[in-house]
């Protein structure tokens, strides 16, 4: 069954700002919130599939993916959409909670722990946090095998919990409740020769990348000067946990015409 179109579950044109769209995730919030039908069997899946649509096109970055999908592949773009993003990924550092509490203290319905566990299951955790000057409160999602008992670990970005503290909690979060804290590997550096026409006028050569045995067809801008580095996005060392690979950084140093060379070794 292909699922719905994110702007039409929210009601909302596609240009709508991200003001609009907090707006009118609240509205449906509100209507179809379960403490206010109780007597609606369907209202619990139109409350999951609202959660869905805000979370993604809350997020600059998800909302630049999804629209993405939906220009190349149309009325498929949604199914498509959630084919690459995980429930975990699609509500990570959502402020869904936040929106639930609020709703909680003004209106008197259940806090968002209660009504996510219940439309959830186990799937989900929250986390709250204080110290000094700072506090905060959060939910994470497990993978699928968490409600047959089987954890499959999450993982949590930096710059939800930022900081000392922050450091700290990711680290209780990680004995706690299994979370993976992705980790960006490591930065590589090496040196390519260049002839001195070759950094003048640009080139593409090839390179041995020692580390994965694999020659890698290198780009060499024109102009370039001995000492600059050219950079290869993403061929360094594998992250872990889901982070990114490092990158790898290439010296250049331009070869001695041959003369040049002989003059230099008899110290002419």
């Amino acid at each position: 069954m292909d699922q719905r179109d994110y702007y039409e579950v929210l009601n909302i044109e596609r240009r709508a700002s991200p003001q609009k769209i907090k707006e009118a995730y609240r509205r449906l919030a509100f209507q179809y919130h379960p403490d206010r039908n109780r007597e609606n069997p369907t209202a619990v899946e139109k409350m999951k599939e609202i959660n869905e649509a805000y979370a993604v096109l809350s997020d600059p970055g998800k909302r630049k993916d999804y629209e993405a999908f939906r220009e190349q592949y149309g009325a498929y773009g949604t199914n498509r959409f959630r084919q690459s993003y995980s429930e975990q990924d699609i509500f990570r550092g959502s402020d869904i909670n936040q929106i639930f509490e609020e709703m909680a203290k003004s209106f008197g319905f259940r806090n968002f722990e209660q009504v996510f566990k219940e439309s959830y299951g186990q799937r989900y955790r929250t986390f709250q946090f204080q110290g000094i000057g700072v506090s905060g409160r959060g939910f994470v999602f497990f993978g699928s095998g968490y409600d047959r008992g089987k954890p499959d670990g999450i993982s949590i970005p930096p710059q939800i919990l930022p900081g000392y503290l922050g450091k700290s909690m990711r680290y209780l979060l990680k004995k706690t409740l299994r979370v993976k804290e992705p980790e960006k590997g490591k930065d590589l550096h090496d040196v390519i020769y260049l002839a001195p026409r070759q950094a003048v006028e640009g080139a593409r050569g090839k390179y041995l990348h020692r580390k994965r045995s694999k020659e890698l067809i290198v780009t060499v801008p024109p102009g370039i000067r001995e000492g600059q580095k050219i950079r290869l996005k993403g061929m360094g060392i594998s992250g872990r946990d889901g982070g990114e690979a490092g990158d790898l950084y290439l010296r250049v140093k331009i070869k001695k015409p041959l003369w040049e060379s002989i003059k230099h070794f008899l110290r002419i």
